[in-house]
């Protein structure tokens, strides 16, 4: 049997406790439902807790539920409920907490699953209920509904006088600022993740298709205490660095290339997400090395500026401003305000061309976690600008308009220089009380990155380079 300490991490019963009081404050009296994830469908499929009832639960088991009475702002009474004990199916699927030992490792009474609905029974019904707030991915309108809409449903029946009241902005309200736990698991993550960065760049000359690197860096999280990535790797090479989220990773890496490479461990639940790009060849190119140096100083413009007060539009501003008088300079857009003609004949600025994305988002249970708009203490948010030059940028992307064809004359000799480059450099900050603290020193600067890549690495287990070219043979 498992401890509180192993379910909950270092997050101590309090803060739950406090989260949930916070969130009980906020929906003033009623009733607020939240329902954990199901067990997957399959065997053999890990498991994940969705993260709004792990984060006011920290329960980390399928198919439990909370559900709260609130009245004039406190909680009034509160019910975890659990699957119940069943040795014959741990043996299968492991040891569950069972209703009797969910107090001493949550701070919530404990009942079994299997009363959920009487009890929910019993309440809409004695009470007269009208409006049950609910907390989670509750969409009734989906054309497939998600587990947590089908366990919801379920518990209502054909109750259609009971309004359905989301809860989730006061959730994220709270989930946007993070305590000292939380960042503390974030460092964790994000430590494990950027120890992840430097073995992929030493290794990338050694071990040369995208699925190597995937494996060597998804090794070190595991190896050092990471539950899992916290989302699908990144390893994109050459024409693979230009798609945002590809992940693939299966091309092998040319020389003269660059690989970006998007990575995040997830360590107690929390997410890093740290991104660099990487010269296959250990040097960057002339033009890769105008590309990177205008992707890094449009970070650094807006890690500046990162203060308390600051709002998030003013960091996309300062970065947006390096990115669009850069690209310029560099040839691929005409003016910092130039636009061209969508496919609806709108005026689009030409950055988006080759920056397509926000700036950056906040990170904690969630990759992407709610974060609010305006920075303050306790804040965990990522900067990651980028550039990619599409290699289908004019057959593909641009519409062939008389306005257009301006545009692509004017910057064609620029495209062909820097075609197949794509960049994105991304880090995790934390906002103190004054400033930012930056949680993902990696290297980052062009001479720290070439260093790095010059430095031996040694790798556990023997490379079979036969077994590798099957591969290739294959394709």
């Amino acid at each position: 049997m498992g401890t509180a300490q192993e379910s909950l991490s270092s997050v101590p019963l309090g803060e739950f406790a406090d989260r949930r009081a916070s969130l009980a404050s906020a929906v003033g009296d009623g009733w607020i439902l939240t329902m954990g994830s199901a067990a997957p469908p399959q065997d053999y499929i890990p498991f994940h807790q969705n993260s709004p009832f792990r984060y006011l639960t920290g329960f980390t088991e399928p198919d439990a539920a909370l559900l709260l009475r609130t009245e004039d702002g406190q909680v009034t009474w509160e019910t975890l409920f659990v699957l119940p004990r069943d040795p014959a199916t741990e043996t299968w699927e492991g040891y569950r907490v069972g209703p009797d030992h969910v107090e001493e490792m949550t701070g919530l009474p404990g009942r079994s699953i299997d009363e959920m609905a009487h009890v929910m029974d019993s309440i809409l019904d004695a009470d007269g209920v009208e409006r049950l707030h609910v907390v989670g991915a509750y969409n009734p309108g989906a054309t497939v509904r998600n587990d947590v809409t089908q366990r919801i449903d379920g518990l209502l029946g054909d109750r259609s006088g009971v309004e359905v009241v989301s809860a989730n902005s006061h959730v994220n309200l709270l989930r946007g600022v993070k305590s000292e736990a939380e960042a503390e698991l974030l460092r964790r993550s994000i430590e494990i993740t950027t120890e992840g960065h430097r073995a992929a760049a030493r290794a990338i000359q050694i071990w040369r298709n995208e699925f190597e690197i995937q494996a060597l860096v998804e090794y070190i999280f595991r190896r050092n205490g990471s539950e899992r990535p916290a989302f699908a790797s990144i390893v994109g090479s050459g024409p693979n660095s230009t798609i945002l989220h590809y992940n693939a990773n299966d091309r092998f890496m040319e020389d003269g290339e660059m690989v970006l490479i998007d990575i995040g461990a997830s360590y107690g639940g929390y997410a890093a997400d740290v991104t660099r790009t990487y010269p296959v060849n250990g040097r960057f190119s002339d033009a890769q090395r105008e590309i990177y140096q205008l992707v890094l100083d449009a970070q650094l413009a807006a890690e500046e500026l990162a203060a308390p007060g600051v709002t998030v539009g003013q960091l996309n501003q300062a970065a947006n401003r390096v990115l669009a008088e850069g690209l310029t300079e560099l040839g691929l857009i005409q003016a910092p305000d130039a636009t061209f003609e969508d496919e609806q004949g709108r005026q689009v600025p030409q950055l988006r061309l080759f920056y397509m994305h926000g700036l950056g988002h906040g990170i904690g249970l969630d990759v992407h976690d709610p974060w609010p708009s305006t920075l303050e203490a306790g804040t965990a948010f990522t900067i990651e600008p980028g550039v990619y030059v599409r290699p289908n940028l004019f057959d593909e992307v641009i519409p062939d308009t008389e306005a257009n064809r301006e545009l692509m004359a004017a910057i064609r000799p620029a495209f062909e220089r820097y075609v197949n480059i794509g960049v994105r450099i991304e880090d995790d900050y934390v906002v103190t009380e004054d400033g930012v603290e930056w949680l993902s020193p990696a290297p980052r600067t062009i001479e720290a990155v070439e260093a790095l890549m010059s430095e031996s690495i040694e790798l556990d287990g023997e490379r079979r380079d036969e077994w590798v070219e099957w591969y290739r043979e294959m394709r």
